[in-house]
């Protein structure tokens, strides 16, 4: 038997799924799932209508027949002839990436990052100050030895910080 104790599969997961990280990423997870159905449901609710209205029908409902006719069936919606290339579907998805991206930038990364250099600015101020403080002190402390200095030892050189007794011998 060794000496440390054996640290149980169940202890090993439990440590893991408490990491702040780990808890951090399943909210963003959850928090993005639940946010791109909000812009999916824009997508398809007002931008795919809205381009219809230009067109001539719902933007996902666009397609171009790549070989042969292309024939639907009227029951299924499915085609039974020539191969449909989906364009539609593929641009409004892309549309919905793109708000998706530009709302995840404009409102959280672009804010963030502004907040990050205010607070990195401020701490470099600060850091600048302490340091100006530092070397002040030190400015002081040099400025005060040298005081000290020049008062032991006399204009000519002599030592007069002589304790009694010890005369300067020649």
């Amino acid at each position: 038997m060794s000496a440390k104790k054996k640290v149980s599969l169940l202890d090993g997961f439990k440590a893991f799924l408490m990491r702040g990280n780990v808890i951090d990423l399943a909210v963003a997870v959850v928090i993005g799932a639940a946010f791109t159905n909000i812009v999916n449901t824009i997508v398809k609710g007002v931008i795919n209508p809205l381009v219809g209205a230009f067109g001539t029908k719902d933007l996902e409902n666009y397609s171009s027949c790549l070989k042969g006719p292309c024939v639907t069936d009227p029951k299924s919606g499915e085609a039974t002839e020539g191969i449909r290339i989906l364009w539609g579907s593929v641009l409004s998805t892309t549309l919905g990436f793109v708000i998706t991206a530009a709302v995840v930038y404009f409102l959280m990364v672009l804010p963030m990052a502004k907040y990050l250099a205010r607070r990195a600015a401020v701490l470099a101020a600060k850091e600048g100050v302490q340091e100006t403080l530092e070397v002040s002190e030190l400015e002081v402390l040099k400025e005060i030895r040298d005081a000290l200095v020049s008062q032991r030892v006399g204009p000519a050189g002599e030592n007069r910080g002589r304790a009694p007794g010890q005369e300067h011998k020649e």
